[in-house]
């Protein structure tokens, strides 16, 4: 240390410690990184399993138990529940994610009914949930938005591990990068690599993909354990013409068609797939309309169907006539953007 800075009035020498309200390091560690990595993931030591445990919570129920899941120091939040805390940091870290959904609060069936019972009087009193006395709502990640259309429709190709992909993105989405790199020029994939897991999309720093960066997924130049959420009629622009995300309902469209001939029918199938149940008697009317109009507009202009089903480069199954699988594919589309699909 350093008299007011001066570089030769040194005064005590600092070595490597952990701080000193928290276990020492373990018996034996060098005083280096991989001494610290030994402490970090020591048993003894409280603080990893508490921010593990505690970002697990945040992924679930969309907030932390302590709020500011990148700062658990002095400036950051204090836990809302922390004997809740103490108790899941105590359990394994996959006990502590069964434990967690299987709370009262994560139940699905408690969700739904205290969704819809939510008084005035408990928002004005705990308008951000911290309280837990209802299930969360939240706009899934960018990713989770992604993945669930695409698993929904079919395409997803659930393959672990392997190189990074490059999806259907607008023309000239890298030409303003002026490095001389190989990623110059943005060139698409083709096939599987199409429909992976968002978890594999090739990433660059200085030209983020749109539609990730659309749903705030971050930009990656600094760590980020906290996403921020916004809603934005951006979003629903993506959401409802983005080349995947029409491909995906005409896939979706495909599997409703397919499961029944009656109309009824194919309502509550779609419902299963997305929601894992059957429409309410309003959310049925609404769709039926649309249908409807659907219908009296492309059974007139067949071209405009066929226009609409070419988007995407999976086959089109042409045992089902075109009119009729664009006002299903539009169904789909409208469907798997509600509130209910792509929030938790």
């Amino acid at each position: 240390m350093l008299t007011r800075g001066v570089y030769n009035a040194r005064t005590e020498r600092v070595r490597p410690a952990v701080p000193h309200f928290l276990p020492p390091l373990p018996a034996g560690a060098p005083p280096d990184r991989l001494g610290l990595a030994e402490w970090t993931v020591s048993p003894a030591n409280p603080l990893t399993a508490r921010v593990t445990v505690n970002r697990m919570w945040q992924e679930i129920f969309g907030t932390g138990i302590v709020e500011t899941t990148e700062d658990f120091g002095v400036m950051g939040a204090r836990p809302s529940h922390p004997e809740l805390l103490d108790w899941l940091a105590w359990t394994s870290a996959t006990a502590a994610g069964r434990e967690t959904v299987l709370q009262a609060t994560g139940d699905v069936r408690d969700i739904t009914v205290s969704r819809r019972g939510v008084t005035l009087q408990l928002a004005e009193r705990d308008p951000k949930n911290r309280l837990l006395a209802r299930g969360p709502r939240f706009r899934m990640d960018s990713e989770m938005v992604r993945d669930t259309a695409l698993a929904a429709s079919g395409l997803l190709v659930e393959r672990l591990g392997g190189a990074s992909v490059r999806p259907y993105q607008p023309p000239g989405f890298w030409d303003g990068s002026h490095d001389a790199s190989n990623t110059r020029k943005y060139v698409q994939d083709h096939g599987d690599a199409l429909y992976r897991r968002s978890l594999y999309t090739f990433w660059k720093r200085m030209a983020t993909m749109p539609d990730m960066d659309t749903f705030d997924s971050p930009t990656r130049d600094a760590a980020c354990t906290r996403r921020q959420r916004t809603d934005t009629p951006l979003q629903a622009l993506v959401a409802m013409n983005e080349p995947l995300r029409l491909e995906a309902s005409r896939k979706l469209a495909e599997r409703v068609i397919h499961q029944s001939l009656a109309v009824d029918a194919r309502l509550d199938y779609l419902g299963q797939v997305l929601l894992a149940r059957n429409w309410s008697a309003k959310e049925k009317t609404v769709l039926e309309s649309a249908l409807t109009k659907f219908r009296e507009t492309y059974s007139k202009d067949p071209a405009a169907a066929a226009r609409l089903l070419n988007v995407g480069e999976s086959k089109v199954d042409k045992t089902i006539p075109a009119p009729e699988l664009a006002c299903w594919m539009l169904v789909s589309s409208a469907a798997l953007n509600l509130d209910a699909v792509v929030n938790k």
